[in-house]
């Protein structure tokens, strides 16, 4: 790890104006659970770590207008054991209580896990499966990005340099919508999955209304598996019509190789978790 100067700003246009000031030299940190350890093993560098920190106002939980918002310095751990999202979204803190260890949990943020884009994490596939979106501010103003717009590449996400993610928002899911998230790990509990699927669906009538499936580790972004909804909504939840669902996921992913598993592999594994995801989701 290079030197670096470490700024800790106490009001976000504080924190704007140092991203104005040292542009591209300059990187944003809120837990530091992944930017640390990337700086460690030198695959980042920046001459300026801005800490949101002392920021307030960046970290909290409510619901307004239909829609859930979750600041951006909000834990892990809150979203996991919060009676709200439990009540409103409980896919959400499902999601979450998959993240790696307690101790983890309770240092990582929202937004930060968002902003450094791994393809493998678990909160990607359920915030796709709610139809998330994400608030970004700048000192040039603000702009709210879906969350199937946001992931742009292998740990690349649609944040300008001289912005800041301050917020998540979820719609709430109509009751009485049901959701699921299936993650397969080969090695320990708290591993990165070798396959991860999150799906989110009503069923009125035995007919699919609403449905969205989002995964992890399918690609060098997260996923959200459009095709999959295609096939299912409007129809039937026959077990034939959820079979042939889930073996249209191979055209939405796009997996690499990795000792969690050959992309083959993962394609493969793709089919079956899609289809428990939606077996759970679209039951009867």
């Amino acid at each position: 790890m290079h030197d670096f100067a470490y700024h800790a700003p106490e009001s976000l246009p504080a924190a704007l104006a140092l991203l104005d000031e040292y542009g591209e030299e300059a990187r944003v940190m809120a837990g530091g659970t992944a930017l640390v350890v990337l700086l460690k093993q030198s695959l980042v560098g920046a001459e300026h770590i801005v800490s949101l920190d002392r920021i307030p106002g960046l970290a909290g939980i409510r619901v307004e207008d239909g829609v859930l918002h979750i600041g951006a310095l909000t834990h892990h751990r809150e979203i996991e054991q919060s009676p709200e999202i439990r009540a409103v979204a409980p896919l959400l803190a499902e999601v979450y209580g998959h993240v790696g260890t307690v101790r983890i949990r309770n240092a990582a943020t929202v937004g930060g896990g968002l902003a450094h884009a791994d393809p493998a994490q678990d909160p990607p596939p359920g915030l796709i499966a709610l139809g998330a979106s994400v608030r970004l501010v700048s000192s040039r103003g603000e702009r709210v990005v879906d969350l199937d717009d946001f992931f742009r590449d292998y740990y690349e996400t649609a944040i300008r340099p001289d912005e800041i993610l301050i917020e998540v928002m979820v719609p709430v899911p109509a009751q009485p919508a049901r959701g699921a998230y299936l993650k397969f790990l080969p090695r320990t509990i708290d591993d990165y999955a070798t396959v991860a699927v999150a799906a989110q669906a009503d069923v009125e009538d035995g007919t699919v209304r609403t449905l969205r499936v989002g995964l992890a580790s399918a690609g060098p972004t997260p996923v959200h598996a459009a095709t999959v909804e295609a096939a299912l909504l409007g129809k039937a939840a026959t077990p034939e019509a959820i079979r042939a669902a889930a073996e249209a996921v191979r055209d939405d992913i796009d997996p690499m190789d990795d000792f969690r598993g050959s992309a083959d592999y993962k394609r493969d594994m793709a089919v079956v978790f899609t289809r428990r995801a939606l077996e759970r989701v679209l039951a009867p």
